[in-house]
Order: structure tokens, then C-alpha cells, then sequence
């Protein structure tokens, strides 16, 4: 059984042996601090040495707009571009640059998903629609416009979700069956619980799941969302909306422990993450590592994939413990 079997076993719920592990995606200094002390040269070599069954390939690096303007500038001219705004301003958001998905080009995704056929591949747009929100409205303002101006928040949520509607629905039928999740994340969680409501999750952040997961299920492909911080209040509204995995499990959070999720959620939900980033990868010794890992794969069982409790593991994790994470993850 090759990576790509292993996985869609355990998506289907059908695995009964060894557990699968996705390395994430280490920063890129950690990236080079691995590299160094591996003596290889690319993160490919460098996941191929730690086993790492799955890969990942965002398709938000196929907009290619002809001045190379990002196809949400929420870093720089469009941040907090709606700030001032009102639910009276609705007529003007059609004067904003938004992302055309004729800007889009795919071939180079497209590349990197053929040549892996026998690795899990995790593609799709990140559809990342809440963070782009809170850049364009500002934190603060987007959650305050929720109560004071809801026509607003909904009117620029359609546009926003429009781009990534389109640029899936052409994406997808020309990956075909060269991948098989859908993988898309926003943050929705603090370390103690959710950003906004369950009442306000369900108005203005819940149809956007639904919408995603329905173009990517409509494409016979299985859904992993990553959300960081405490999501416990809402995982039964995510496994209602077709969600299949939760990607990083962040273990201290409050109520993302792998005991609660494991007893409440396992039936309906495949897991990837858990291996605590915050304190264990980072202070802990290779053999407490290697510990944790043993117990959390006792917990979930064989249908869960190893990995950190945040993909992009940051300079202070030793490589000693990532690879004591691994080992433990395959022995």
C-alpha cells in the first residue's frame, strides 16, 4: 500500500494498519535549519527521509495577475479598505479590484500534482474568506459590522467567495483524479474558544464552509479544514456541513484535546495534527515526543495522520524532536 492508498483508507474510514504522517510545511527558516543538519537540499528530500505520506499544493499560487498584484492586496492598498463602511455603501464595493479568476493559470500546479501520483496530495484554494475579511473590514470592525451593519459583512462575503466559487469549479475538473482532498483553512478559534459567537459563526462564517465543501464534494473529492484555536462549539455544524477531516487539532486549546474530540467526534471525523507545537515539540526530549505520539495514535486510532498541531513548525522545534515524531509515528 502506497502513501496515496494508505490515506484514502483512512478517509474512508477502512484502515487497520499503520498510521499515515504529514510532516506540514515548516517555515522557511526552519526549513533551512533542517536542511543543514540533514545535509539535503529541498523539502521533497527532506519529506521522502522523515516518511512523510502526504504533500501539499495550494492552487492560490496559480493567480498570476499581469502586474503581479496579489489577488487580495490585504497587506498593503486594500487592508481595512472597508473599515468606514456601512450597510448604506453596498452600491460602491462593485468599484473595488476584485480578483479576476481569468487571472488564474494552472499548469504549474498541475505539474507538481502529476508527478507525485503514489504520495496523499492535499490541493484546491486555501479559500482562506475569513481572514481576507478581517483584513479588508479590520478584526475589530468585522465582528463589530456582524451587529451593526450585517447586510455589509454578507455583501462583501458573497465577493469574496465568488472568486474562489469560480476559481475551484475550473480547477478542480482539470486536476481530475490527480488528488483526492480539498484542502482549505481559516482560523476560526482562539486558544480558549471561538472569535466570534456560535450565533455569529452560523449567520456569517458557516455558509462559506458549505459552499466550498459542496463544489469539492460536487467534484468527488473528501474536505480537511484547518482552523487553529478552540472550534469544539461548532464541530458538530462542520460535520453537518460535509467537513470529513479537522486539520491541526492545536492540543491546548481548550476542548481540542485528542481524549474529548477522539470520544465525541471520531466516528464522524478523520484527524490530522495534535502533536502539541506550543509546549511538547518544543521543550520536550525525543523520548517524550516519541511518548505522546504512541498515546495519541492509541487514542484516535488507525484512521488519523500525524502530524503538528500546526503545519508551519517554527525554528524553536528541534529537529531531533520532528524526527523523534516521526519515527514514532511509523515504528
Amino acid at each position: 500500500m502506497n502513501s496515496r492508498q494508505l490515506v484514502q483508507a483512512i478517509f474512508s474510514h477502512k484502515n487497520s494498519g499503520a498510521n499515515a504522517l504529514w510532516l506540514g510545511m515548516p517555515h522557511l527558516e526552519t526549513e533551512e535549519i533542517y536542511l543543514s543538519e540533514t545535509g539535503l537540499s529541498d523539502m521533497e528530500q527532506l519529506s521522502q527521509h522523515l516518511g512523510s505520506d502526504c504533500r501539499w499544493y495550494s492552487a492560490c499560487s496559480s493567480y498570476q495577475h499581469p502586474s503581479g498584484s496579489p489577488m487580495f492586496d490585504t497587506a498593503y492598498g486594500a487592508r481595512h479598505a472597508f473599515a468606514e463602511y456601512t450597510d448604506d455603501d453596498i452600491g460602491k464595493l462593485d468599484e473595488f479590484p476584485w480578483p479576476d479568476p481569468g487571472y488564474n493559470n494552472y499548469d504549474a500546479i498541475l505539474a507538481k500534482l502529476t508527478a507525485q501520483p503514489d504520495k496523499a496530495l492535499f490541493s484546491g484554494f486555501w479559500c482562506h474568506y475569513f481572514h481576507i475579511l478581517c483584513d479588508l473590514f479590520g478584526m475589530e470592525e468585522y465582528f463589530v459590522k456582524m451587529y451593526t451593519d450585517p447586510a455589509l459583512v454578507e455583501a462583501v462575503t458573497e465577493r469574496v467567495l465568488a472568486y474562489f466559487e469560480i476559481s475551484m469549479n475550473e480547477f478542480l475538473p482539470q486536476a481530475g483524479d490527480l488528488f483526492d482532498v480539498v484542502f482549505f483553512g481559516n482560523d476560526f478559534g482562539t486558544q480558549a474558544d471561538l472569535l466570534v459567537s456560535p450565533e455569529g459563526f452560523a449567520q456569517f462564517i458557516l455558509p462559506g464552509v458549505k459552499r466550498i465543501t459542496a463544489i469539492a464534494k460536487k467534484h468527488g473529492k473528501r474536505v480537511m479544514l484547518h482552523s487553529c484555536g478552540s472550534i469544539y462549539k461548532v464541530i458538530p455544524k462542520l460535520i453537518d456541513a460535509g467537513i470529513d477531516a479537522l486539520h491541526p487539532l492545536q492540543a491546548r486549546a481548550r476542548n481540542m484535546d485528542a481524549d474529548t474530540l477522539a470520544r465525541e467526534f471520531k466516528r464522524d471525523l478523520v484527524f490530522c495534527g495534535g502533536v502539541d507545537t506550543q509546549e511538547l515539540l518544543v521543550t520536550g526530549s525525543p523520548a517524550q515526543v516519541a511518548d505522546q505520539v504512541h498515546r495519541l495514535r492509541s487514542v484516535f486510532g488507525e484512521n488519523y495522520i500525524v502530524s503538528p498541531s500546526h503545519e508551519s513548525l517554527l525554528p524553536n522545534v528541534p529537529f531531533q524532536n520532528v524526527l523523534a515524531m516521526c519515527r514514532a509515528a511509523k515504528d
